[in-house]
């Protein structure tokens, strides 16, 4: 049994203590940082790629939609996980962080292991039931194919990094992100247009770009500049603790399943209006991902506080930083909104410079940027209710703002208003969601502080 070392000690203090205005913004930084970075990454691909033609460029949003499956993988284990290691952390047993830390990597790295194979077995039908067109699909399948040789190592990346943020750590996964980040910026140019093999490159440079990725972040694992261990040892397959990091962790699947779906959904309505709708809807949902990273970095950066205290019963402070997230959250996405309505149509115009898709995609930003006014309340709210283990509220949660009412709502606008109403329904699911995170936030606030009396 692992004793309790000076730096695990001054690390709970620091959880604990720590005024949270100062604590949330110490973590939040670096992982407002990471989000950043690999969204610049994907900002940059997707222009790179955008000089290839609309059709090139259409295929980037498809083979997004896959990332994100691969990316809810990593989340499921890793926020589940990460999420009951930082209450066993606040509750200060050690030994049950390390065997939970080692439980969802490797079972990460299989199940991305499982979906690489089955995908590579029936990769067109994928790439059409991805949103592809006749003539996206011939690029889709040919960026895919280096993706789905790094999935298990990009599935247990995730998985990784987020055990980083759980543990108050994020800054060793910002190292580890960044030099993934860095190395598939420059490797784009160089493939693509040095070896002259376009597309290809592109999947390529990503390819090894989150292979090592992977690497650097499992080094800090294996070089003990974390407070969990990870080893084939300390896994554990009672169904008890794998069903509690699935359950866990199931409002990270939810929300980042569900946006893989979404993500396919609108390229499959955006495709009947041609490869520069699909283009379009593609280059904007990235602008707004990464509006929003700023506002899910400091998010992350209230989860470890969250858990942590909920763990160590400081429900005050939970309250406190919870007040601190939706206020911080709202004031960058402000900012942010307001820079998207006064530039949409340059920044549209950066990733590609076909005149159909920059009118479609104006407008699609535009309302979009307005509406991400909606999302900080409904996102703090939702990690709340995941970090303190109320899984039911926070599937929920992640279940209307992704999907329950994105997917009804497109599909009804799609044929009621055409292109018009696919511009316009991520814009309703984020007011829609805004209004029914209100009960849930009232209600948990209110037991909270029956329990804090208690």
């Amino acid at each position: 049994m692992r004793k309790n070392t000076n730096s695990n000690i001054s690390e709970y203090e620091m959880m604990t203590e720590t005024p949270v205005q100062r604590l949330i913004l110490r973590l939040s930084v670096p992982t407002v940082i990471s989000m950043l970075i690999t969204n610049i990454y994907n900002l940059v691909d997707t222009a790179f790629v955008g000089r290839l033609g609309t059709s090139a460029s259409g295929a980037v949003g498809v083979v997004f939609g896959f990332m994100a499956i691969i990316q809810a993988c990593g989340f499921l284990f890793g926020q589940g996980s990460g999420n009951l290691i930082s209450r066993k952390l606040g509750q200060k047993d050690y030994d049950a962080a390390n065997v939970i830390a080692s439980t969802g990597f490797f079972v990460s790295l299989f199940f991305g292991f499982v979906i690489a194979v089955v995908c590579r077995l029936e990769l067109h039908p994928i790439v059409m039931v991805l949103g592809s067109t006749d003539t996206i699909a011939p690029y889709a399948e040919t960026y895919i194919r280096y993706i789905l040789i790094a999935t298990p190592f990009m599935a247990a990346g995730f998985t990784l990094n987020n055990i980083l943020r759980y543990e108050s750590k994020a800054t060793l996964g910002t190292i580890g992100l960044m030099t993934g980040a860095l190395l598939n910026i420059i490797g784009d140019p160089i493939f693509m247009f040095g070896f002259k093999m376009g597309i290809a490159g592109a999947g390529l440079s990503t390819c090894i770009s989150q292979i090592i990725s992977f690497l650097v972040l499992l080094g800090m694992f294996l070089r003990k500049k974390t407070t969990s261990r990870l080893s084939i040892r300390y896994i554990s397959l009672k169904p008890s603790l794998m069903a509690d990091i699935v359950t866990t962790g199931l409002p990270s699947l939810l929300r980042q399943g569900l946006n893989s779906v979404a993500t396919i959904l609108l390229n499959s309505f955006a495709s009947v209006y041609g490869d520069a709708a699909v283009a379009a809807m593609s280059i904007v949902s990235r602008i707004i991902f990464f509006v929003i990273a700023f506002g899910i970095g400091i998010g992350q950066g209230f989860q470890p506080v969250c858990g942590f205290n909920y763990g160590a019963k400081k429900f005050g402070r939970v309250r406190s930083a919870y007040k601190v997230t939706i206020f911080m959250s709202e004031t960058v996405l402000v900012i942010a909104a307001i820079i998207v309505l006064a530039l949409s149509g340059r920044l549209i115009g950066i990733f590609r410079d076909d005149p159909e898709v920059i009118v479609i995609g104006i407008r699609a930003l535009r309302i979009q940027g307005v509406a991400l006014l909606a999302v900080p309340f409904c996102m703090s709210t939702e990690m709340m209710l995941q970090c303190t283990g109320r899984k039911v509220g926070a599937s929920l949660l992640s279940s209307m703002r992704s999907g329950l009412f994105f997917i009804p709502i497109l599909i009804i606008l799609a044929n009621l208003r055409g292109l018009y109403g696919i511009e316009e329904s991520q814009a309703w699911a984020f007011v829609l969601s805004f209004v029914s995170a209100l009960p849930f936030a009232v209600h948990f606030l209110r037991k909270m502080k029956v329990d804090e009396g208690s």
